[in-house]
């Protein structure tokens, strides 16, 4: 009987349909004189007034076909599906008062009220019960995937009303966080709370959970799915599981805009490279692991399976879910996951962590990066950017630290601001100790933005559009270097097994973007028009704030030619000039005098002695919220 059902055609589930809609005809017609008449009375009326019921089979055809009543599938058989019921029962008392009219039949008319009413009582209570015998039926079956769909929103119940066109696909509940749903029914399904989750998996059997929720990160997503298939299910994103069943309407309708989809040169594919054999079985800490680069570099280092991962980070709420994420990533990999809550700045705890935890390599992305934050609040920069760069090299140094590669930024080439000098500072002080460090590698990985990350110009936007506009852009011209993180991430991890001892890799990101022209393309992508001179009528405008100080139009990637290849296409290594080990102690002790001071104006004097191309342009405080910028 299962496999009977299970493989039955569209066209004779259509016919059963139809059926149950002809058959409940005779049914209702003698039942409905059993109420209205009373039972004594009611066998007699039914003999009498017979040739009626084969009249109101044939309009009951006629209305089945006409209304498609037979044509809407059990598991669709919503509100609209029990209105056009209704609409059919109405529509056969009517006709039934008509057909006893014409032959006389002296049927009182409160007869074909009660008529109407039985008759779309049987027929929605009937296919109601059809579509439990079915669920019953497809509970037993291996052969009917009963899927839970995470999230309750508007794209939950769009993939909800997708999946019950499938018919070897069957959704069965909804899971949601969010309290306000919590007992509710949302397109035909009941919405039960995550903590239910394994009572639900029991009680209906549950074969895959679908992740309906594209507005999150593609990292929360990853975390999500992996804590899920800890519990021996088959987890997917909505994206992906669309694509698989062939619902590719649904896909670019709810799939969100990935960051890499804006830059105009061809996708990163991720290459197996050094990397591989450099971290394996290592003991590896990431400074800033709770950033955007930090939490990137976390999760592919753990894909290379060293032996223990070290996250130093000094937001505490960042750092927990860095830790959060990492154990769940890590589980059956025997990384251990080692969260240290502190600064680079902090010496003692620095030393501490390098020689417990035995540290091999140390990636360091710790850093104030965001250059409107930074010229406001200049000595807190250099102090985290400088001189925490400082002291963690130098403990890295003194307990053999076997490698140390420095995150940096195309802004501190030629800097024009305070975030620029502190991590060409940074650059410099790194270069120093690579040339007296016999046991330690150090080297540095200079890369442009990185598209997605938290304060880059694609969330930015797009939290912009999202509110209606206006996008702010601080000058038409400005261009930038944009690179996702993951391919950053990557590439940092392939230098780092490269280098040999002071290098400076420098990223190839292609062709620097045009922001303005990437605002533009992210309002179309948004399915929005631009609202300018030329289309007064279009839904976004775009402002020019005008650059804000230390800002530049056009970023470099490197301060002098002779670039050299390497391994990689996308890797160039670069050398370049730096400071002596006394003028590096020199200009730490300038200025360490001046922020201890709080003096930002001398601080700045001692960056335009040192930093070749920094002029330390003395501006009054800039406004963090007007316009925008680029900021990693």
């Amino acid at each position: 009987m299962v496999k009977f059902v299970i493989s039955m055609s569209r066209a004779q589930k259509r016919l059963v349909l139809l059926l149950l809609d002809l058959g409940l005809v005779p049914i209702a017609f003698a039942a409905s004189f059993v109420i209205f008449s009373g039972l004594a009375r009611s066998g007699g009326a039914v003999v009498d007034n017979w040739p009626l019921i084969p009249l109101l089979v044939v309009v009951a055809f006629t209305l089945s076909l006409s209304l498609g009543t037979s044509n809407i599938r059990l598991k669709q058989y919503d509100m609209a599906a029990v209105q056009k019921t209704a609409l059919f029962a109405i529509l056969l008392s009517v006709s039934s008062l008509a057909l006893a009219e014409l032959g006389k039949l002296g049927i009182p008319h409160g007869y074909h009220v009660v008529f109407g009413m039985v008759y779309f009582a049987l027929a929605s209570s009937g296919r109601i019960l059809l579509l439990h015998i079915l669920l019953a039926i497809y509970s037993e079956s291996a052969a009917i995937t009963r899927v839970l769909i995470y999230g309750a929103g508007r794209t939950g119940m769009a993939l909800a009303a997708s999946l019950r066109n499938r018919p070897d696909i069957v959704p069965v509940a909804f899971l949601d966080d969010n309290a306000t749903l919590r007992d509710l029914v949302v397109a035909g399904l009941p919405v039960y709370s995550g903590v239910h989750l394994e009572r639900l998996l029991k009680q209906y059997r549950i074969d895959r959970i679908i992740l309906a929720m594209p507005s999150l990160s593609l990292q929360k997503q990853t975390f999500l799915s992996r804590r899920l298939a800890r519990l021996g299910l088959d987890v997917q994103t909505l994206p992906a599981f669309s694509q698989l069943i062939g619902e590719a309407d649904l896909v670019d309708k709810l799939q969100p805009v990935r960051p890499g989809e804006f830059i105009s040169r061809e996708q990163f594919r991720t290459q197996a490279g050094p990397d591989q054999h450099s971290y394996a079985g290592s003991c590896v800490m990431i400074t800033g692991a709770g950033g955007s680069i930090g939490m990137e570099l976390c999760r592919q280092v753990i894909t290379l399976r060293p032996r223990r991962l070290v996250l130093l980070e000094l937001n505490e709420l960042a750092l927990y879910n860095a830790e959060l994420e990492f154990q769940v990533l890590a589980e059956g990999t025997g990384v251990e996951i080692v969260p240290v809550l502190g600064s680079v700045s902090n010496g003692k705890l620095v030393a501490r962590v390098l020689r417990e935890e035995q540290i091999d390599c140390i990636f360091h992305a710790a850093a104030y990066k965001h250059v409107p934050m930074v010229e406001a609040n200049a000595n807190v920069g250099l102090e985290n950017n400088a001189f925490g760069t400082a002291v963690i090299a130098q403990k890295a140094r003194e307990l053999g630290v076997g490698r140390f590669v420095l995150i940096s930024t195309d802004k501190a080439v030629r800097p024009k601001n305070i975030m620029g000098a502190s991590k060409r500072l940074a650059e410099m002080i790194v270069q120093d100790y690579a040339t007296r460090s016999p046991r330690t590698i150090f080297s540095i990985v200079r890369f442009g933005n990185v598209l997605g990350s938290s304060g880059s110009v694609l969330p930015r936007f797009q939290e912009q559009i999202s509110c209606g506009g206006p996008v702010t852009l601080t000058d038409a011209a400005v261009t930038r270097y944009f690179m996702t993180i993951e391919e950053a991430a990557h590439l940092v991890l392939l230098a780092g097994g490269f280098a040999e001892g002071g290098e400076v890799f420098v990223l190839d990101m292609g062709e620097p973007v045009s922001v303005g022209a990437l605002a533009r393309q992210l309002i179309r992508a948004s399915g929005y028009t631009v609202r300018d001179q030329t289309n007064p009528e279009g839904d976004i405008e775009i402002v020019t704030t005008g650059l804000r100080p230390g800002e530049k139009l056009h970023e470099e990637l490197m301060i002098r030619k002779g670039a050299q290849t390497t391994a990689h296409p996308k890797i160039i290594c670069v050398r370049e000039d730096h400071l002596s080990e006394l003028e590096t102690a020199a200009v730490l002790r300038d200025l360490s005098e001046a922020i201890e001071a709080d003096d930002a104006v001398r601080a700045q004097d001692v960056l335009v002695r040192w930093i070749p191309g920094f002029d330390g342009a003395r501006s009054r405080k800039p406004h963090l919220a007007q316009g925008l910028s680029v900021t990693e």
